[in-house]
C-alpha cells in the first residue's frame, strides 16, 4: 500500500501536535508523525523545515540548539503559547472539515 500524500494545510497541525509532548528537533519530529501515524505518514525535509521557519516565524514556535541524542548539534523547537492557540484552532477547523467530507460522503 502506498503512502497517501498530507491533506493542503495538515502539516503545521501535525507538527503542532507533536510538539505539544515537548521539544524536537527536526528529526524527530518526522520521525514522531510516522510513529503516530502506524508508518502511513511521511514528512520530507524539504517540507519539514520551511514549514518550521514559517511557524518560527509567525511565534508558533522558538527553536533553541542543543543536542540530540546521538551527540549532534540540533536544532529543537518547543511550542510557543500563541503555537498552542493555534493547535486548538487547527485542530478544530480540522473536525469541522473531516466531519463535513464525512457528511457528503454518507449523504451523497
Amino acid at each position: 500500500m502506498s503512502q497517501p500524500d498530507l491533506l493542503p494545510g495538515t502539516l503545521f497541525l501535525l507538527i503542532l501536535r507533536v510538539l505539544d509532548g515537548g521539544p524536537l528537533h527536526g528529526y524527530a519530529i518526522a520521525k514522531r508523525i510516522k510513529e503516530c501515524s502506524a508508518e502511513l505518514l511521511s514528512v520530507e525535509e524539504g517540507s519539514l523545515y520551511p514549514a518550521l521557519n514559517r511557524m518560527l516565524v509567525k511565534g508558533w514556535v522558538t527553536a533553541t540548539w542543543g543536542l540530540s541524542e546521538t551527540n549532534r548539534k540540533a536544532r529543537f523547537y518547543e511550542l510557543t503559547a500563541e503555537g498552542r492557540k493555534q493547535l486548538e484552532a487547527e485542530s478544530e477547523g480540522f473536525d469541522r472539515m473531516v466531519a463535513a467530507i464525512q457528511l457528503v460522503l454518507k449523504t451523497a
